[in-house]
């Protein structure tokens, strides 16, 4: 499979900060890169890389089969970008900034027209179209953003914390307009600080931190990597606390820990539903009600935290890298 983006070794240096020390991507034609990483961990620094914002120090990389620091204009015309932050003049209305767009890809009048006004019907923006865009919502503003980089039909998108500030239901919309642009075939390198998204959206996940790659797979591999299943149980009686830990313990390939109000217990174990269903018998054959029970796999914020040394929500503002 053809990797549509490549890049090795690549080093940015800000006086005595390094950006990126060596890090290497692949996405191959057609797949979803998510990239994850601390505040400051160098995605940012990644992206304008590879959309030739910035020019490395060291290292190579290439977008499309074409040399990023060689042929910048070419890699240009055949990447989408779509930052942090909703790049629209909100002075012209959704429809004007799309044409705009296109006219400045060199399309003709008739062309940038119709891929305005087919890119507002495939975003849910066709009855805003010819509105300020100064009167769009936050979400609607995103969408336009990410049509905009559309316009040119790029084989190649580059995202950008897409849906970074947005409310719920907002970036579970755009969600859906990421999610139809992967299943036409695009390739895409995603960067986001919402474990949820990456989880949703990627085909493949590089974790970053200090400008290096420290982990790389698909989601369950990366969740099977930071340590197997756990079960969990509340019971109803914490008197009974001793001889459940004791059934759990039968099971537990480690110690069975004790939450803060000792009703909570939580052992790890191999084997999964058929150990669940082993300690269910037990503990309703010693008499012990439980309030719940369940079987948890790992999370991506459980990896981010084993990863990097902080929960998720401690990386949660945008990139803010050393400026050059």
């Amino acid at each position: 499979m053809t990797d549509m983006i490549r890049a090795t070794g690549l080093v940015k240096r800000y006086k005595d900060v390094d950006a990126l020390a060596g890090l290497d991507l692949a996405v191959p034609e057609g797949k979803v890169l998510g990239l994850l990483g601390p505040n400051g961990a160098g995605k940012t620094t990644a992206v304008r890389i590879l959309a030739t914002l910035l020019k490395a120090d060291a290292g190579h990389a290439e977008v499309a089969g074409i040399d990023v620091a060689k042929d910048p204009d070419g890699v240009r015309a055949r990447i989408g970008l779509s930052g942090q932050y909703a790049a629209v003049d909100e002075h012209l209305t959704g429809y004007e900034n799309l044409e705009m767009v296109g006219r400045l890809y060199g399309m003709p009048k008739s062309r940038a027209a119709k891929r305005a006004r087919d890119l507002l019907e495939r975003f849910d923006l066709a009855d805003a179209g010819d509105r300020p865009s100064k009167t769009y919502s936050g979400g609607m503003r995103r969408r336009l953003d990410l049509a905009g980089a559309l316009v040119a039909e790029p084989p190649v998108l580059i995202l950008d914390e897409p849906t970074t500030g947005l409310d719920v239901r907002s970036r579970q919309q755009m969600w859906g307009v990421i999610r139809d642009l992967v299943s036409s075939g695009a390739t895409l390198l995603l960067t986001t600080q919402y474990l949820e998204e990456a989880d949703l959206l990627a085909d493949d996940i590089v974790v970053i931190d200090h400008g290096r790659a420290i982990a790389r797979g698909t989601a369950d591999e990366l969740k099977t990597q930071t340590g197997g299943e756990r079960i969990e149980v509340l019971l109803t009686d914490p008197a009974r606390r001793e001889d459940a830990t004791r059934i759990l313990a039968e099971v537990a390939v480690g110690d069975v820990q004790t939450g803060d109000n000792d009703r909570e217990l939580t052992a790890p174990v191999k084997g999964g539903v058929p150990q669940l269903r082993s300690v269910l018998e037990q503990l309703e054959s010693a008499g012990i009600d439980v309030l719940d029970v369940g079987l948890r796999r790992p999370t991506l914020d459980d990896v981010f935290l084993s990863l990097t040394g902080r929960a998720a929500e401690d990386a949660d503002a945008p990139d803010e890298e050393v400026a050059p």
